[in-house]
C-alpha cells in the first residue's frame, strides 16, 4: 500500500488569537458555520474534525485540532481551504502540526498492533 494512501491523524495545536476572543459566542459560531463548515462538508467522505478545548492546562496552545483522514492528500485539500479562511494564522495562530499514522509501528512489522483488554 502507497503510504499517502494510509489513513492519517494529525493533531494541530493552535493558540487563539485576540481578534477571535474579541468577537462575542454569536459571532465565533456565525464565522465558523461560514467558513468552516463549508469546507467540513466538501470534505465529510474522507475527512472528520474533532476540537478540543486545552486553554485550562497549557499556556503554550489554547486548543488542539484532530483531523482524521482516509488519505493524506484529502487531508492536505482540507488545510489548503482552511488558509484561506481567516481562520489560519488570523484567527488562530498555528503552532505545531503533528501527523500521525495509527499503529504504524506494528503494520511496519506486519503485527497486530496492542489492545485494550477490558
Amino acid at each position: 500500500m502507497n503510504k499517502e494512501t494510509y489513513p492519517l491523524t494529525v493533531f494541530m495545536l493552535v493558540k487563539t488569537q485576540p481578534e477571535w476572543l474579541a468577537f462575542d459566542i454569536d459571532t465565533r459560531f456565525a464565522l465558523l458555520a461560514e467558513h468552516v463548515e463549508p469546507i467540513l462538508a466538501r470534505y465529510r467522505d474522507s475527512v472528520s474534525f474533532r476540537f478540543y478545548d486545552v486553554e485550562f492546562y497549557s499556556a503554550r496552545v489554547t486548543d488542539m485540532w484532530v483531523w482524521d483522514a482516509t488519505d493524506h492528500h484529502s487531508y492536505e485539500m482540507v488545510v489548503e481551504a482552511l488558509r484561506e479562511t481567516p481562520f489560519w494564522d488570523r484567527y488562530f495562530a498555528i503552532v505545531e502540526i503533528l501527523p500521525a499514522v495509527e499503529n504504524a509501528y506494528a503494520a511496519n512489522y506486519g503485527r497486530d498492533a496492542l489492545a485494550n483488554v477490558a
